[in-house]
């Protein structure tokens, strides 16, 4: 306890950042469920009730080599750990030795030598002991320890991330798939079109321009077919690299994507329980603990360092004096160093410590704000896309109605062709801007759930 009591340096604790002003997201919607009591968004991609999403996730966490790196990252780390840890220890060492020395004496002038040859044989241990009284080792070990938590808490959010891009890439794939429906529906319209216009052609009841504009619509259908199928395939490659799986692997792209769940489904709680939820907030944050615990480390390099060492063992001229207790030897001894003068070296240390821990203070800082402006950003984003989609929908509705029209007065000769394909264009338009925005909502709701954070990996440690 006197030792401790000894320790030098700060000790770390959570500085105000710009959460603790902020009572509530301004963008959550007025009818959220009670911010100050949420759960925990658990597997929250489960949400989209997709069992193909669910499987390729759990492919994802399992093989991914970014994930596995920095799963070694952290196995690094514990043995950091480990290492600080052992230094706080007396460290006890043994040995065995057998030394052979050859001596001669010369008589000079008178000639002749003499040759001596002496054997020695001793086996001991030798004791070496750091007194921490001013715990450098202490903290250092807590750095440690921190460094640690910060490898565990970078791998959840790398972990959280990839999981966003195969949720991601996973909707983009639903919406290309629903594109190319769409496509492929335009293809069949067209294809009927030109038969009805060459009927009417060759009936006498249109003009051939008539048949060259449904054709080369057909053609402008089938080539998009292309675009969408190749990005189709693009996404099919991205999603088996996401699973350590060869690209042109095959991979259900059924369309089981359910509508978005509404919001409050989804617990986000206030601001400030960002320092807890997101775990690159909490990887800035430990460092910032680390730093300080350097300072403390640099502090102590000012002070003497006290050592305690010790030997035993047995000595004797034939090997099996070496095992005669009789023949023991022992040594204890006391070693007291310190700084007089380096130059400034030692005091240099100390100020470039508490700089790096500035500088970790100030990343901190600068993660809870980007933290707190992404929740914000994914909220925001919800809100409009919900209002393009409901006007989208409107607008598909009438562009359906206007080509079901068009078409009917075309047959009735009351209108011209170009009017079919402008209706036709209108509708198509309309239906790819409502996927898209209905995908663009998805990949919203997932920002806002990587945003919020959570605990769905079950963290191993905490600070």
């Amino acid at each position: 306890a006197c030792l401790s009591g000894c320790t030098v340096g700060p000790d770390y604790a959570r500085p105000d950042t710009v959460v603790n002003d902020v009572d509530r997201f301004a963008w959550l919607p007025a009818d959220w469920d009670d911010v100050n009591q949420p759960g925990t968004l658990g597997p929250w991609w489960k949400q989209f009730n997709d069992p193909v999403l669910n499987d390729l996730v759990d492919q994802t966490l399992m093989a991914n080599t970014d994930i596995l790196i920095a799963l070694s990252t952290i196995d690094q780390a514990r043995g950091l750990v480990q290492q600080a840890h052992g230094i706080r220890f007396p460290e006890v060492t043994y040995g065995m030795t057998r030394d052979r020395m050859r001596q001669s004496f010369s008589f000079g002038p008178l000639g002749g030598r003499i040759v001596f040859l002496n054997e020695t044989y001793s086996q001991g241990f030798n004791l070496s002991y750091m007194l921490d009284i001013f715990g450098a080792l202490k903290r250092s070990h807590q750095a440690a320890i921190k460094d640690m938590l910060a490898s565990e808490a970078d791998c959840e959010a790398l972990m959280h991330a990839i999981v966003a891009q195969v949720v991601g890439t996973r909707i983009d794939m639903v919406t290309q798939s629903r594109l190319l429906a769409i496509t492929n529906a335009t293809i069949r319209s067209w294809e009927h079109a030109s038969e009805i216009t060459q009927q009417r052609y060759e009936g006498g009841l249109t003009s051939p321009l008539d048949v060259y504009f449904v054709k080369q619509n057909l053609a402008d259908a089938k080539a998009q077919k292309t675009v969408v199928s190749q990005q189709l395939a693009l996404l099919t490659h991205a999603m088996n690299v996401l699973c350590s799986r060869s690209p042109s692997s095959a991979l259900d792209t059924q369309i089981l994507l359910a509508d978005v769940p509404p919001l409050a489904s989804s617990p986000i709680g206030v601001p400030i329980q960002l320092l807890d939820r997101r775990p690159d907030v909490r990887a800035a944050e430990v460092r910032l603990a680390a730093a300080t615990d350097r300072v403390g480390v640099s502090v102590a390099q000012l002070y003497p360092d006290l050592v305690v060492t010790a030997t035993g063992g047995i000595v004797g001229d034939q090997f099996y004096e070496a095992y005669d207790i009789n023949n023991r030897v022992y040594g204890l001894g006391l070693n007291l160093t310190g700084p007089l003068f380096n130059g400034g070296r030692l005091r240099g240390g100390v100020k470039a410590s508490k700089a790096a821990a500035e500088r970790a203070a100030q990343q901190f800082a600068g993660k809870v704000l980007i933290a707190l402006q992404e929740v914000e950003d994914a909220l925001m984003s919800e809100h409009y896309i919900k209002q393009r989609i409901t006007h989208y929908e409107e607008s598909s509705q009438l562009a359906q109605d206007a080509e079901a029209l068009a078409n009917q007065r075309y047959l009735q000769g009351a209108e011209s062709i170009l009017t079919v394909l402008e209706a036709e264009r209108a509708k198509r338009a309309s239906e790819i801007q409502l996927v898209r925005t209905q995908g663009q909502l998805w990949l919203a709701r997932v920002q806002l759930y990587l945003a919020a954070g959570g605990d769905w990996t079950a963290p191993t440690s905490q600070l």
